[in-house]
């Protein structure tokens, strides 16, 4: 893996993603058009104060994952990787390339959305502004890690898509945004302790109640370990062409 390959990788990624507008519409248009969706819901309400932070977070979760590994598979479906990694480039290069690319699509999908809320929709944050801002650009990483390792085992587009109910439904079902951790079976705790989700949704859940960045830091450190594991796996599995 080079800086050079590995930079070559970012931009065309980025050039592609800035050709294709629906790609852009979901990646940001969408997450703040359901945030505006509970905001109008619970209008009056101050469920937006309490449960915008988590949203924040989850939504471009959700759509990086998809859209990184639809976008992948595609690309291996075409013919693209096999082409690319025939030469000199490595899976590293095309791993880091993916995640430096929709790392920075990441800054620009949590800046907007996270403005979005904030001053179109009215949302209160109690904690650090600057650090929810991190937190959402993290998971967004984090999505876009999980899409990378998700589709190497997919075959088609269609499984790429099911396979979000498979890594991403768990996880929100254990996380602690549906119950607090503490009261659930002792199982599904310790399986929630596995999660990277859960460690997401835990800081941002103390931002919301009044937290600064010193009192989540250590929630911020795992999600980046759970980021580092899964481009480690994704580098891992990736291959040039659908099995």
């Amino acid at each position: 893996m080079t800086a050079r390959r590995t930079l070559a990788t970012t931009v065309r990624v980025l050039q592609q993603i800035r050709n294709d507008p629906r790609t852009v519409g979901i990646l940001v248009g969408l997450p703040c058009l359901l945030l505006w969706l509970v905001a109008w819901m619970f209008d009056g309400t101050p469920v937006l104060d309490t449960f915008g932070p988590l949203l924040v977070g989850l939504f471009p979760l959700i759509v990086m994952f998809l859209v990184t590994s639809v976008t992948t598979l595609r690309e291996r479906q075409s013919g693209t990787l096999e082409r690319l990694m025939a030469g000199p480039v490595g899976k590293g290069d095309v791993v880091v390339g993916y995640a430096l690319a929709f790392g920075l699509v990441a800054v620009l999908q949590a800046l907007v959305v996270v403005g979005f809320t904030v001053l179109v929709l009215g949302m209160e944050v109690a904690g650090a502004l600057w650090v929810v801002v991190l937190v959402a650009v993290l998971d967004a990483v984090l999505g876009t890690a999980l899409g990378l390792a998700a589709s190497s085992v997919a075959r088609t587009e269609f499984q790429a898509v099911q396979l979000m109910p498979v890594v991403i439904f768990p996880q929100l079902v254990t996380c602690g945004l549906l119950m607090p951790r503490d009261q659930m079976p002792a199982v599904l705790e310790a399986i929630s302790r596995a999660l990277p989700l859960t460690y997401g949704m835990e800081a941002l859940q103390q931002l919301a109640a009044g937290a600064d960045f010193t009192e989540v830091r250590g929630a911020v450190g795992v999600v980046v370990l759970f980021i580092a594991g899964a481009l480690a796996l994704g580098a891992t599995t990736l291959h040039r062409r659908t099995p």
